[in-house]
C-alpha cells in the first residue's frame, strides 16, 4: 500500500458522451499522486475506446473489463486493483473541481483514521435542475457543513456516492464493496454509520454532479423507492431499534403502510398513529390506527415518522421535543 497514494475507483458504462470531460477533470487535479481504476461494464458505445486512449496518455489511468455484470461487480474489481492508502469513488459522467482530491486528502491527514471526508455537491445539466434535486443538494450540503450527515440517515442517502474519501484501513473495517445490496451507495453510507466513522465538516464544493434523463439512478430498478424503504427499515432494526421502548409508526400513507406491513410480517410489535380522521379507528394489517394523542400516555417511545410534508414534520418535531425519553427517525 502506497502511503500517500489516492485510489479512485470508477465503474463506467455507456458514458462516452461525458467521459472525456470527466477524465480531463481528474488529470487536471492539483493533487498528482493518484491512480484511476476504471472498469468498463460492458459498454456498447465508445466508452472503452476513450478509456484506452486516455490510459495511453497517462499511465496513472488503468482500464479493466468487468468480468461480472453491474456496478457492484465493477466496484469490487476496481477496488481489488487499488494500491493507495486513501480510497474514493468517481462517477464517469461527473466532473471534479481541480482541488477535490487534494482537499479530501488533507481532511483525512488532519483528522486521521475513523473519519470520512466529503464536501458540498452541485448539480448541473443541459436543462434547468428540478426542484427535487435542488432540495436534495441543499439538504445534503447543510448536513455536510456541520458534519451531521448521519443524524438524518433514514431520510435519504447522506453521503454522496461520488464525493467521499476514507483511509483504506477504515474502508476495510466498513466491509468495502463486499455487500451485494442495492442501492449500493446507500448501503455503503449505512455501513459508514454502522462502524462509527465521523464526517468531517466542510463547506467547499468538491463535486459537480451531472443530471440527465437516462442517468442510472433514474432508470435502474435497483434505485426504485421500494429499495430505499427496505434498506432503511432493515438497518434501523439492526442498528437503532430498542426493544425495551414502545415502537410507534407515525403516518398512514403509502410509506407508512409499507413499513407497517413489513413490521407485521416480522412480528415486531408497534403502535400506529396518524392525524387523518378518516383513517383513525381503522384496522390495517391487523393493527388499529390511533390518534397521535396516545403518545402522551406512553413512556420510552421510539418513533418512525413517514410524514413527508415539511411543515407537518416541523410540527411533529415540536411535539416530540416536549416528550421525555423519546427518540424519533424521519423516514422521508
Amino acid at each position: 500500500m502506497n502511503a500517500t497514494l489516492i485510489s479512485i475507483v470508477m465503474p463506467v458504462k455507456n458514458t462516452a458522451l461525458y467521459l472525456e470531460e470527466c477524465l480531463a477533470s481528474i488529470i487536471n487535479q492539483t493533487e498528482k499522486n493518484w491512480e484511476l481504476l476504471a472498469v468498463n461494464d460492458h459498454s456498447t458505445d465508445d466508452t472503452l475506446t476513450i478509456l484506452n486512449r486516455f490510459s495511453q496518455l497517462d499511465n496513472r489511468i488503468q482500464v479493466f473489463q468487468n468480468q461480472g455484470s453491474g456496478i457492484i461487480e465493477a466496484l469490487r474489481l476496481a477496488y481489488s486493483k487499488s494500491k493507495g492508502k486513501y480510497i474514493t469513488r468517481m462517477d464517469a459522467d461527473d466532473v471534479m473541481p481541480n482541488s477535490k482530491l487534494k482537499a479530501l486528502k488533507q481532511q483525512l491527514q488532519t483528522y486521521g483514521n475513523g473519519h470520512l471526508a466529503t464536501g458540498f455537491v452541485q448539480y448541473f445539466a443541459d436543462y434547468p435542475i428540478g426542484n427535487g434535486y435542488k432540495k436534495y443538494q441543499n439538504w445534503l450540503n447543510t448536513l455536510t457543513k456541520n458534519g451531521t450527515n448521519f443524524s438524518e440517515i433514514y431520510k435519504e442517502c447522506v453521503i454522496p456516492s461520488p464525493c467521499w474519501m476514507v483511509s483504506k484501513t477504515d474502508f476495510e473495517k466498513c466491509e468495502a464493496f463486499r455487500s451485494n445490496r442495492y442501492p449500493e451507495d446507500y448501503d455503503l453510507a449505512f455501513r459508514f454509520y454502522k462502524y462509527g466513522l465521523k464526517v468531517i465538516p466542510n463547506s467547499t464544493i468538491l463535486h459537480h454532479w451531472r443530471d440527465y434523463s437516462h442517468r442510472t439512478s433514474r432508470m435502474d430498478e435497483n434505485y426504485a423507492d421500494n429499495r430505499f424503504l427496505e434498506i432503511k427499515l432493515d438497518y434501523f432494526l439492526a442498528l437503532d431499534h430498542q426493544k425495551e421502548k414502545t415502537l410507534i409508526l407515525w403516518g398512514a400513507g403509502n410509506k407508512g403502510k409499507s413499513i407497517a406491513k413489513k413490521l407485521t410480517e416480522q412480528n415486531i410489535p408497534f403502535q400506529w398513529v396518524c392525524n387523518n380522521p378518516k383513517k383513525i379507528g381503522k384496522h390495517i394489517y391487523n393493527t388499529i390506527l390511533s390518534s397521535e394523542d396516545i403518545i402522551h400516555n406512553i413512556e420510552n417511545l421510539q418513533i418512525i415518522i413517514t410524514v413527508a410534508n415539511p411543515e407537518q414534520q416541523e410540527e411533529i418535531k415540536e411535539k416530540l421535543c416536549k416528550i421525555e425519553n423519546s427518540s424519533y427517525y424521519f423516514f422521508c
